[in-house]
C-alpha cells in the first residue's frame, strides 16, 4: 500500500543476551533496541565489552538471543531451526570479517572465491562466472580475478571479500572491523567498496567497529554502551554520500541521545561528568525541551535549587 514505510532491514526490540557459566552470569545485551532502514549505510560503534560483537553474532545467525525480538529482512531470527539458520546465512546476509583469512579460501583465486557461495546455492557455472566477473569489476578488483589471496594486498583482499559477500545477492551486508588491519589510505578504498555495495547493489550495510571516526564515512552512526544503544550521529548536508570524495563543508554531524521503548536513555559521559550527573537527576519542563539537573539536595536547600526557565526567565546551564 502506498504511504506505508517498508519493513526496516534490521529491527531489534528489547534484545537480551545472557551468557552463563558455573560461577557467574553476564548480560551482554540489556534490552537493546535498534532499527536500520532498508538501503541504509550505518555504523555500530562501541568499546570492547559494549555488546557490539554479541549483536553482530546474532544478526549474522551465528548466535541466538536469550529474550526479545530480532528481525532481518522481515525474518524473525529468534527460534530459527539449524537448517533455517543455515539458509538465512546463505541467502539473506553477507559477511565481511576483519581478518581476510576468515573471508577468502587461500587456495582459490578471487573469481573462484566469489563463485563459491553461488555454487553452494546451485547456480549454473556460466551464471556464476559472469556474476563473479561483474562483482569484481564493480569493486575495482577485476585485475585480481586469477590471483590467490597471498598475491593480493590487504585492501584488494577485503574488496574481494565484499564481492564474495554479495555473491548471493543478500539483503543485508555485515562488516566486522573491515579496515582494522589496514592503513588509512587502504581503508578508504575498502570504505568505497562498502559504499559501492550499498549504492550500486542496493544492499543494506551495517559496519561494526570500535573506531568512532567512521562517522564521517557513513550516513548514520549508532553508539552502543553497556548492552544498549546510547547515541546516534547523523550526517546532515546537501551531498548524497559522505566519504573522502564529498565536500567536507557540505556535511555536519548531529548527535542525538537514544530513548528506548520504555523511556530510558544514556547520557554521554562528557555530559554526566561535566555537570555532576550521577545516581539521580532532577527533570524540569522547559519551553520545547526537558531540563536535566544534578541532585543538589545535600548541598543546598530546596528553596535554593534552580527554578524552571519558564518561571524565572533564566538560562539552564545543564541543558
Amino acid at each position: 500500500m502506498s504511504g506505508i514505510d517498508p519493513e526496516p532491514a534490521i529491527v531489534c526490540e528489547q534484545l537480551v543476551r545472557i551468557y552463563k557459566t558455573d560461577a557467574l552470569e553476564v548480560q551482554a545485551l540489556q534490552g537493546l533496541d535498534l532499527r536500520v532502514a532498508a538501503g541504509e549505510l550505518t555504523a555500530l560503534v562501541g568499546a570492547s565489552g559494549s555488546g557490539k560483537s554479541t549483536l553482530l553474532g546474532i544478526l549474522a545467525g551465528l548466535d541466538a538471543p536469550t529474550a526479545g525480538s530480532v528481525r532481518v529482512a522481515g525474518r524473525e531470527l529468534a527460534g530459527l531451526s539449524h537448517r533455517d539458520r543455515l539458509l538465512y546465512r546463505r541467502a539473506t546476509v553477507g559477511f565481511v570479517w576483519q581478518n581476510p583469512a576468515s573471508n577468502l579460501l587461500p587456495h582459490l583465486t578471487a573469481a573462484q572465491n566469489v563463485a563459491l557461495p553461488m555454487r553452494l546455492n546451485r547456480l549454473r557455472r556460466t551464471a556464476r562466472r559472469e556474476r563473479a566477473d561483474a562483482l569484481l569489476d564493480s569493486l575495482g578488483v577485476a585485475h585480481c580475478r586469477d590471483r590467490i589471496p597471498a598475491q593480493m594486498s590487504g585492501g584488494e583482499q577485503q574488496r574481494t571479500a565484499i564481492a564474495t559477500a554479495l555473491a548471493n545477492t543478500p539483503r543485508v551486508l555485515l562488516a566486522d572491523e573491515p579496515t582494522g588491519e589496514l592503513d588509512s589510505e587502504t581503508a578508504e578504498t575498502v570504505f568505497e567498496g562498502l559504499r559501492t555495495a550499498n549504492r550500486e547493489h542496493g544492499v543494506t550495510v551495517l559496519i561494526v567497529t570500535h573506531d568512532a571516526a567512521i562517522s564521517g564515512q557513513v550516513q548514520r552512526t549508532v553508539a552502543i554502551r553497556d548492552g544498549r544503544t546510547s547515541t546516534e550521529t547523523l550526517m546532515r548536508g546537501a551531498a548524497a554520500q559522505p566519504g573522502a570524495h564529498a565536500a567536507a563543508e557540505a556535511f555536519r554531524a548531529v548527535e542525538y541521545a537514544v530513548i528506548d521503548r520504555v523511556g530510558r536513555l544514556q547520557l554521554p559521559r562528557e555530559f554526566t561528568e561535566v555537570y555532576g550527573l550521577r545516581d539521580r537527576v532532577r527533570l524540569t519542563h522547559e519551553p520545547g525541551h526537558v531540563g536535566v539537573w544534578p541532585d543538589l539536595h545535600e548541598t543546598q536547600s530546596p528553596e535554593q535549587e534552580p527554578q524552571d526557565a519558564n518561571q524565572d526567565g533564566g538560562e539552564n546551564p545543564h541543558e
